[in-house]
């Protein structure tokens, strides 16, 4: 009895003795608990998860393998890579398989019909008996039975909520296996609304910068880097951990759809720009204040034939006339793979859809870059020495069934292929990811197939390797410490005020000025001002959703209230303001034309009058599809018509109208235009790309004197657009204005004439 009692006291003692050499704390939030090691990882843990802490030396560390020891990679003393190197020992092929899933686009809440649709317990969304923070059937399912641990997050209802609802998500995941977290990401979304009211004294929903294009025209990387750090905390306090951005492509092809998301024709600005982009998202060194950033789209897919574009089965060819391909790769070899801060390289990479047509050095093979070796494992790989993740765009490993569907299968050049050999074919070209794909069940078979061919130790090997790779970007950012949201945070950081002024000061510093005949800008804030109502026909989106027609004021007449007296007559007018956007393309193929004999495929034109291409090629470069019994994509001698050809005819209407008074025209561009059409008729041009319109009105009342330059050209016609090589720059001749004024790369106008500084030299090569 008396050895009992000594023993008993003995264990309390050490009990004791082990309790008070604990050197960290715990404290409850809401839905999770926050373990705090001094100098050292702050953890969170859901209780629910099953997931207990273990004490190693007085420190704290999680057990999300729940087997109640310490294994290596939840350790957060050790590195990355020896970390990501034990749990990918560790996971069986079906959950590399999972990890190797990267999701559909996922709305929270889910629509309740649609391309974003999802149910909850098997009924649709319903606001008022919802909960919008829930997670879906869907996302329960890969997360639980697919073992998916990547998810793109589309729109969220608010910024709460988007917590609220990541914080369910990652206890979801705790639960699971190996508790591996979740890396939530999204596609760019700092966009503007462009009516919205600027005040500095308030918030948003999330700040508002220009496009990548307007950032581009700013010319300064110091900017770009500032807005990645802003962007990143946002996205954290999200719970977002990847952006599938920055979009490097030089778009040296001014018809291509995708060339708003670019930095322009400019290699050298596209590196620099691209390099200040990542070392802001990526913050410097890795942490929790890091986003990773997946650079798009090796090797670059701005050379389309003819402006056409990848997304759609008309558009899979990228071509090089001009012999340019290098100069594609410059953005990623001397920005995106040469960054300045200690993360080093972009932590992730995107292939895009695009055959770049006769540029396999090695095995010769024209298919997408997604499923090319030479492309990714010889050139990116090998040559370049990259080793972060690439990951293939979405619905890459899909079948093709349609010439001009947005959300058809791309699998270019392979479309014989089963969706099995689509997914084997990617993996041993050196893919570790398919964009859009939830099922792991076509990997499995992949890796299968690989076992009949090079054996299971060989397969096992190389889907590890693509397991380190993933799991590394996921250490990186922190969340296998702590992937909890506070949402009170959360609502604080998300469009704070200075991040808010940060973004609107970005879209002043965009605009470009490119006339100002007899210095008719700044214009007065007394004077009275003539804005006429705007037609826009009606249109179908990416999705086949319809806009109606409509004419409407184009611009927020409240905020043109502030600055200027507003008439509806003309007549009564001191001068005229016209906002109108750049001539809208088509996407260079038409089904009419198919059912009228010919081959379905159309000029993309850049000019509001119709346009017909009689200087087009006799033979495309390149072609061939199985849904096709020709290659020859030529449209020599059709004719385009471009549907808002209105924008032209309201210029020249206004100009008619206001005699010899001064028209000042607002031009919302995506993309280069023939100015010759309407720059006759205005006395004044402003170039904008995607800002508010009070950063607008502020410029023409001189609160703001412009600074941007222009980075890309503008032709002087249709001609010179087809006679241009499309994978060069600065190939074409330029609009030159009534001034005498060429509108060429790197420029613009400011209050006293041409702006003349280094950017221009610095970035024209």
């Amino acid at each position: 009895m008396k050895n009992t009692i000594c023993l008993f006291i003995i264990m309390h003692l050490i009990f004791i003795g082990a309790i008070s050499q604990n050197k960290w704390t715990e404290k409850t939030q809401e839905g999770f608990n926050l373990v705090k090691n001094p100098n050292g990882q702050t953890l969170g843990y859901s209780p629910s998860s099953g997931v207990k802490i273990l004490t190693i030396n007085g420190l704290a560390f999680k057990d999300l393998n729940k087997n109640n020891k310490l294994d290596r990679f939840e350790d957060w003393r050790l590195s990355y890579d020896l970390r990501a190197k034990d749990l990918a020992s560790k996971l069986s092929i079906e959950e590399i398989a999972g990890l190797m899933l990267y999701s559909s686009h996922q709305s929270i809440p889910a629509r309740p019909g649609g391309y974003f649709a999802g149910t909850y317990g098997g009924k649709p969304f319903k606001a008022g008996e919802t909960d919008p923070s829930d997670l879906t059937d869907q996302q329960k399912k890969f997360l639980a039975e697919d073992n998916l641990r990547h998810v793109l997050l589309t729109t969220v209802q608010t910024s709460e909520i988007a917590a609220k609802w990541n914080n369910k998500m990652q206890a979801y995941c705790e639960s699971l296996g190996m508790g591996i977290p979740a890396n939530n990401s999204s596609d760019p979304r700092h966009g503007t609304k462009s009516r919205a009211e600027y005040d500095a004294a308030a918030g948003g929903e999330i700040s508002m910068w220009p496009s990548s294009l307007g950032m581009a025209a700013t010319f300064d990387p110091v900017l770009i880097e500032q807005f990645g750090k802003i962007a990143a905390a946002e996205y954290r306090a999200l719970g977002i951990t990847t952006a599938l951005s920055p979009q490097v492509d030089i778009a040296t092809e001014p018809r291509w759809g995708r060339f708003n998301g670019t930095f322009g024709e400019s290699p050298w600005l596209s590196a620099a720009m691209g390099q200040a982009y990542c070392d802001g998202f990526q913050s410097g060194i890795w942490g929790a204040k890091s986003v990773n950033a997946m650079v798009k789209h090796w090797p670059g897919g701005g050379s389309g034939e003819a402006g056409r574009d990848a997304h759609y089965a008309n558009g899979k060819f990228a071509v090089y006339p001009g012999n340019n391909f290098d100069a594609h790769l410059i953005p990623f070899t001397q920005g995106a793979f040469k960054l300045k801060g200690q993360t080093k390289m972009a932590s992730a990479i995107m292939p895009y859809y695009t055959v770049s047509w006769n540029q396999d050095k090695k095995n010769n093979e024209n298919v997408a870059n997604n499923y090319n070796k030479y492309m990714i494992t010889d050139l990116l790989r090998t040559k370049y020495g990259y080793d972060g993740v690439v990951c293939t765009d979405w619905n890459v490993v899909a079948l093709h069934k349609a010439m001009d569907s947005f959300l058809d299968g791309k699998s270019w050049g392979v479309e014989n292929l089963t969706l099995v050999e689509l997914h084997y074919k990617a993996l041993m070209a050196g893919v570790d990811q398919y964009g859009g794909n939830n099922d792991k069940k076509p990997i499995i078979e992949a890796f299968h197939m690989g076992v009949k061919e090079f054996g299971e130790a060989k397969m096992r090997a190389r889907m590890e390797q693509s397991a380190v790779r993933l799991l590394k970007n996921i250490f990186r950012v922190g969340v296998f410490e702590n992937p909890y949201l506070d949402t009170e945070q959360t609502k604080s950081i998300v469009g704070k005020p200075e991040y808010m002024k940060a973004g609107f000061e970005a879209q002043l510093k965009s605009i470009v000025m490119l006339k100002n005949q007899a210095k008719v800008l700044p214009i007065n804030t007394k004077k009275t001002v003539y804005v006429p109502k705007r037609y826009v026909p009606s249109s179908r989106n990416f999705l086949g959703m319809e806009t109606p027609a409509s004419e409407d004021y184009p611009v927020n007449m409240e905020i043109v209230k502030k600055y200027y007296n507003l008439t509806d007559n003309a007549a009564e007018a001191d001068f005229a303001l016209v906002f109108i956007e750049n001539p809208k393309a088509s996407i260079g193929y038409d089904k009419e034309d198919l059912k009228n004999g010919g081959n379905g495929y159309i000029p993309i034109s850049l000019q509001y009058n119709d346009y017909k291409a009689d200087e087009a090629r006799e033979v495309s470069i390149a072609g061939g599809d199985i849904l096709e019994n020709f290659t020859n994509r030529t449209y020599k001698s059709k004719t385009a018509k471009t549907p808002n050809i209105t924008d032209m005819k309201l210029v020249i209407d206004t100009k008619s109208k206001m005699g010899n008074k001064p028209v000042v025209v607002i031009v919302n561009t995506t993309n280069p235009m023939v100015f010759s059409e309407i720059e006759p008729s205005a006395s004044a041009i402003l170039l904008s790309f995607g800002v508010q319109d009070q950063a607008i009105v502020e410029t023409i009342a001189g609160k703001n004197e412009p600074s941007a330059l222009l980075p890309m050209q503008m032709p002087a016609n249709m001609s010179v657009v087809e006679k241009q090589a499309e994978d060069v720059p600065y190939d074409m001749a330029c609009h030159k204005d009534s001034e005498g004024n060429v509108y060429d790369f790197g420029f613009g106008l400011n209050w006293k004439g041409i702006i003349k500084d280094t950017r221009v030299t610095k970035y024209k090569k």
